[in-house]
C-alpha cells in the first residue's frame, strides 16, 4: 500500500477547485429545475458520467468487475449514494440552495459517529464528542422557528432541510460503508462506477415511476447546468478526489471540505438570491465548528 503524504501546495490548489465545484452542485441543480426536475437531472447526469467512466476504464484497460468481496458492499453503496441525492433533489423543491449546502455537509458528523461504532480502532476523544454535540445544536437552530424571513422563504422549507439532513446522513454512511468492508482496497473507479450505475438506475426510474421525467424546452442555462454537472462535478471532481485520496492524508484533505458549504451559501445567495438571516448564520457557525473540531486531526496523530 503505497504510503499517505500530508497535502502540499499542488493538493492545496486543487482541493480549492473541488470545494468551488462542490459548493455549485445544489446551484446548478436549482437553476435547471424549472426545465428539469432536480431528480431527473441526477439520474441523467449519472448515467453520463458512467458512460464517461466506462469509456476510461475502456481506454485503460480496467476491469469493471470489483475484487471478491465488493459485490454486496458495492450494491449498498451504490443505494445509499442514488438515496442521498434523491433527497438532495426532492429537497431543492422545497429549500433554498444555501440552506441544502449546510445540511448536506453534516455528513462528517455522521462518518466520524460510524467509524467510531463499526470501525475497530476509530475512537472519538472529547474535543471531537464536544464538535458533535456543537453541530447538532447548529442544526437545531437552523430549524429554529424564529429563523429567517418565512415570508422570503419557499412554502415548507423545514422540509426541504430535514431532507438535506437526511442527505447528509446518507453521504456519511456512504464513508463507512466504504471504510468498514471490502471496497476500501479496491480500485477507485470500481467504488464509482456501483455509485453511478445505481444512482442512474434508481432515480431514472424513480423520475419515470413518479412523473418527473417530462423536459422543457432546453435553456442555454439548463444546458450548462447539466454539461456542468456531468461532466465536471459528477464525473470529473469525483475522479480527482479518488486521485487524491490515494496519494495524500485524507484526514489533511478533509480539512479543505469545510470551504464547500461556504461556497454554496455565497453562490446561493449571490446568482439565486437566496435569503439568508442571522439564526441561520449562527446555526451555520456551529455546525462547521461542530465538523472542524470533529474532523480535525490531533497532535498525537
Amino acid at each position: 500500500m503505497a504510503e499517505r503524504r500530508a497535502p502540499d501546495g499542488f493538493a492545496a490548489g486543487v482541493m480549492l477547485a473541488l470545494c468551488l465545484t462542490w459548493g455549485l452542485q445544489q446551484v446548478a441543480m436549482k437553476a435547471a429545475a424549472p426545465v428539469i426536475a432536480p431528480v431527473m437531472q441526477v439520474g441523467v447526469r449519472s448515467a453520463i458520467a458512467a458512460l464517461l467512466l466506462l469509456a476510461v476504464m475502456a481506454v485503460r484497460r480496467l476491469s469493471v468487475v470489483g475484487p471478491p468481496g465488493t459485490l454486496r458492499p458495492g450494491v449498498l453503496v451504490g443505494l445509499l449514494f442514488a438515496g442521498e441525492f434523491l433527497f438532495v433533489a426532492l429537497g431543492l423543491s422545497h429549500t433554498t440552495a444555501a440552506r441544502m449546502s449546510v445540511f448536506l455537509y453534516t455528513s462528517p458528523i455522521f462518518t466520524a459517529l460510524g467509524l467510531y461504532l463499526l470501525v475497530p480502532g476509530e475512537r472519538l476523544d472529547r474535543r471531537q464528542w464536544l464538535g458533535v454535540g456543537l453541530a447538532f445544536v447548529g442544526v437545531a437552530i437552523a430549524f429554529s422557528e424564529g429563523f429567517g424571513d418565512a415570508g422570503a422563504l419557499p412554502p415548507n422549507a423545514w422540509i426541504g432541510d430535514l431532507f438535506g439532513l437526511t442527505a447528509g446522513l446518507l453521504w456519511g454512511l456512504t464513508t463507512v460503508a466504504i471504510r468498514a468492508s471490502a471496497l476500501s482496497e479496491a480500485p477507485p473507479s470500481c467504488t464509482l462506477l456501483y455509485q453511478l450505475l445505481a444512482a442512474a438506475a434508481g432515480l431514472l426510474a424513480f423520475s419515470v415511476v413518479t412523473g418527473a421525467h417530462t423536459v422543457g424546452p432546453m435553456t442555454p442555462i439548463a444546458w450548462t447546468s447539466m454539461a456542468f454537472q456531468s461532466v465536471v462535478v459528477t464525473f470529473g471532481s469525483f475522479l480527482v478526489w479518488f486521485w487524491l485520496l490515494r496519494r495524500y492524508l485524507a484526514s489533511r484533505l478533509a480539512v479543505f471540505s469545510f470551504l464547500t458549504p461556504v461556497v454554496g451559501i455565497a453562490a446561493g445567495v449571490l446568482l439565486l438570491d437566496d435569503p439568508f438571516a442571522l439564526n441561520f448564520a449562527a446555526g451555520a457557525v456551529c455546525i462547521f465548528a461542530g465538523i472542524t473540531l470533529v474532523n480535525f486531526p490531533s497532535r498525537s496523530r
